[in-house]
């Protein structure tokens, strides 16, 4: 027989201060979605009634944006719901598909119908209110683990990287999870830029020296060396075959590296004469770059032999 699930009162959410509540409902959207992106603006200061925002990974082609506000109140008034609303209907990010409320508090039908009418009224597509008792369950069922660090005392991290981190670190992933996750690694200009219209070889070179680190140790970057998110490595693979493969798509990039550096290093490709060691201008036969393209090809169609959903961008 299974072990009974040790929370059998009800979380004190009250307990906890309102940055506190927001760490923990963007660790539960962390863990319990695949997002494209996702991040938490709430520990800005001036989050413009988006706490958290991000697009998640609905299988579409654009993906879903999704607004979650934070309300960590005794009692959700419409007045509070209306006056967030507003200002994230306002703001930069433009109308979200989805707007959602999490709020530690009971949610009466009344009110959720009054909420969703308003948000309908404004062309946001669909609208969710998590009371705090449903939003409990939830936990229960997707990131049991989550809730025991939260009301055991663990401290949630700050940072939205280091947050995302915390919350994935003891998530059980399946082989296909991981490979979705290295996926994201090839959604970055360096992999479909034609190479003769890169505007920047370094930070062309750079990406594949990423993209090679990521890969084999699970550490992914973003061009200017800032910390994206930590995905599984090759060697957390389940599959000896997935992690060969993978392996692969790693020595296939590092062979791009190596021959781009040969075509510096031996003249072909030049950079300008300007003396400006930042300058980003190179110049490069055509021959050279149809064998970038190549290599570059090369290593894409081998990721795709790993994970057959991946799209392999055009060859140009």
């Amino acid at each position: 027989m299974g072990q009974p699930t040790k929370y059998v009162q009800p979380i004190h959410f009250e307990d906890f201060d309102g940055l506190q509540f927001e760490r923990l409902v963007f660790a539960y959207h962390a863990r319990a979605e695949k997002w494209r992106s996702i991040e938490w603006y709430g520990q800005c200061g001036s989050d413009l009634g988006r706490d958290i925002w991000g697009v998640r990974d609905d299988g579409s082609k654009t993906g879903e944006s999704v607004c979650v506000q934070c309300v960590n109140r005794v009692r959700l008034t419409f007045a509070k719901a209306e006056a967030d609303i507003s200002k994230v209907l306002t703001a930069s990010n433009g109308v979200p598909a989805r707007f959602r409320i999490v709020t530690r508090s009971k949610v009466s039908a009344a009110m959720r119908g009054k909420i969703k009418t308003l948000l309908t009224s404004s062309d946001v597509r669909h609208c969710d209110v998590w009371s705090g008792a449903e939003f409990e369950e939830f936990l229960r069922r997707d990131a049991e683990s989550l809730l025991k660090r939260f009301v055991d005392g663990e401290a949630f991290p700050d940072a939205t990287p280091d947050l995302l981190a915390f919350a994935l670190a003891d998530k059980p992933l399946s082989d296909n999870d991981a490979l979705d996750l290295m996926a994201k690694l090839f959604d970055r200009p360096a992999f479909y830029t034609p190479i003769h219209q890169e505007s920047n070889l370094g930070d062309f070179k750079q990406a594949i020296t990423d993209t090679i680190q990521a890969l084999g140790t699970g550490i992914s970057k973003a061009r200017d060396g800032q910390l994206i998110a930590r995905i599984p490595s090759r060697q957390q693979l389940k599959d000896e075959g997935l992690r060969k493969k993978v392996q692969a798509v790693e020595k296939a990039l590092a062979k791009l590296r190596a021959r781009f550096d040969e075509l510096i290093r031996t003249g072909v490709v030049k950079h300008c004469k300007c003396k400006d060691p930042a300058c980003p201008v190179y110049f490069m036969p055509s021959e050279a770059a149809h064998e970038l393209e190549q290599l570059r090809q090369s290593a894409l169609e081998l990721f795709r032999a790993a994970h057959q959903g991946f799209e392999v961008p055009s060859s140009w």
